[in-house]
């Protein structure tokens, strides 16, 4: 083939990665932003206790969460195809054992098994975008991400339709086998690029000159520096998106009519989780073009803002949607910002274990969040919390700027430029 043709075959091919990788996420997304749905339906019939239920999605995000490294590694020894494919049955494993659970165990099982197949599916697509995109690395894995959340956007209606006509129990077998079978038919698709495949990324990217086993990462100081503000930049966003609806009721504002008849935390909620599946794929591709560390250090910056008017202003209706709103933009892009730095960093060989070490981080600030309720219970407002949240952020837009880039710049330049491998054909 010549170069055209070569040049015009391979983006065909990874375009075709990206979609099928964005709607396996969009399968994905109702195991966790669907749950919600259930809760209250599993409650009414066996009276477990809301807060004994809500212990099968604690362990949801554990699995989905920490076993995505071990996935990763399968992945970039074997494919993503086969993972993918088993994900896409433990998906619908997962839920199907979820309709018939008569006990708390049952219960919890479902949701181990659930988190298993989430996470081989996100960490699966993320990584297969990051490896074919690399001159457009944060946008890929932003559309990637945004599949994850925001999906569920496509499928809530009908479930609680089918909840209410049919009962909890057929929404959780009917959606459970059909997001498993999309999931499990698209699988065969995936595939990773082969050497010389996908176009390397250009040099205002700051990217390796070599590709960094999982071992060697974690020897590097810049990956830690990463996963500290990966913590403190997530925590700080769980802390209050995980609280909008305690807020709102706290400000005294949560069903005060606000537009069109809706409440006000109605508004922010729709709001919210438009905004939250925005930001990813627009951070990530401002990062492509002005850098990552300069993205950080804007978006956090404005993160800091967001949490400080939230906590100042915020107690009004029209304000609340608003900045509500500002601090979900400003704290979605973390998921497509620092895959995109860590593949950047690490090269794209192994970058599906590797994001997958950094996505850990997820999993580490999620402990950090129960000590936000316990700050405001102590101080009696919410005020407090959005203060330390908005340290923690200009915390981590002064280090992107300070720290992590004249280390990454140094880590690059020990080790060379990056090779310049000519595109293949997609095969």
């Amino acid at each position: 083939m010549t170069g055209s043709a070569r040049s015009e075959a391979a983006p065909t091919n990874r375009v075709l990665q990206l979609i099928v990788g964005i709607i396996c996420m969009v399968m994905i997304a109702n195991l966790q932003y669907g749950w919600t749905l259930f809760v209250n339906p599993i409650d009414a019939k066996y009276h477990w206790g809301r807060a004994a239920i809500q212990v099968a999605f604690s362990i949801f995000v554990a699995t989905e969460t920490w076993l995505v490294p071990v996935e990763g590694w399968f992945v970039d020894r074997f494919g993503p195809r086969i993972v993918v494919a088993i994900g896409g049955v433990l998906v619908a494993l997962a839920w199907s054992i979820d309709s018939v659970a008569t006990s708390l165990p049952m219960l919890y099982v479902a949701a181990a098994i659930s988190g298993v197949g989430a996470g081989a599916v996100y960490g699966t697509c993320v990584g297969n975008a990051l490896k074919w995109w690399a001159d457009r690395r944060g946008l890929a894995a932003g559309l990637t991400a945004a599949g994850f959340g925001a999906g569920a956007a496509l499928t809530v209606v009908p479930i609680r339709e089918v909840v209410a006509a049919y009962g909890y129990e057929s929404a959780f077998l009917w959606f459970g086998l059909i997001q498993g079978a999309v999931v499990l038919v698209l699988s065969p698709l995936l595939k990773a690029p082969l050497p010389g495949q996908a176009p390397v990324a250009p040099p205002k990217l700051s990217a390796s000159g070599r590709d960094y086993a999982p071992v060697e990462m974690l020897k590097t100081p810049t990956f830690y520096l990463l996963y500290v503000m990966f913590i403190l930049v997530a925590a700080s966003g769980l802390m209050a998106t995980a609280q909008v609806a305690p807020i709102a009721r706290d400000y005294g504002i949560s069903n005060t009519v606000a537009f069109l008849g809706w409440t006000t935390l109605t508004v922010a909620l729709v709001v919210d989780n438009i905004l939250n599946g925005l930001a990813r794929p627009f951070f990530g591709w401002a990062s492509d073009h002005i850098g990552r560390e300069n993205t950080m250090a804007i978006v956090f910056t404005l993160g800091a803002v967001a949490y400080w008017l939230l906590g100042t202003i915020g107690n009004q209706p029209i304000a609340f949607i608003i900045t509500a709103g500002l601090v979900f933009f400003t704290w979605g892009e973390i998921f497509s910002l620092f895959p995109a730095t860590c593949t950047d960093t690490y090269g794209a060989k192994y970058a599906t274990t590797n994001a997958g070490l950094l996505y850990t981080a997820k999993g580490a600030a999620a402990w950090v969040v129960p000590l936000g309720n316990v700050l405001k219970n102590y101080t009696g407002s919410w005020h407090a919390v959005f203060v330390v949240a908005t340290i923690m952020n200009l915390t981590v837009a002064a280090a992107a700027f300070f720290v992590l880039k004249p280390l990454r710049a140094a880590q690059h330049a020990a080790v060379g430029p990056q090779a310049r491998p000519r595109m293949r054909a997609a095969e």
